[in-house]
């Protein structure tokens, strides 16, 4: 590598120390999960889970 390449990975590696990417997407449910349906359906799973 040269060292350009070398100097500007080390930049990111110091960036995602210092603050690292938010993925929202990573923290939340979509949806109703296995146990409300259980909760729902009487206990059993619908068709097809």
């Amino acid at each position: 590598m040269s060292g350009i390449s070398v100097l500007t990975r080390y930049v990111q590696v110091l960036r995602g120390l210092v603050r690292p990417s938010y993925h929202p997407e990573r923290y939340y449910m979509r949806g109703p999960g296995p146990a409300c349906l259980r909760r729902l359906n009487g206990g059993s799973l619908p068709a097809g889970h």
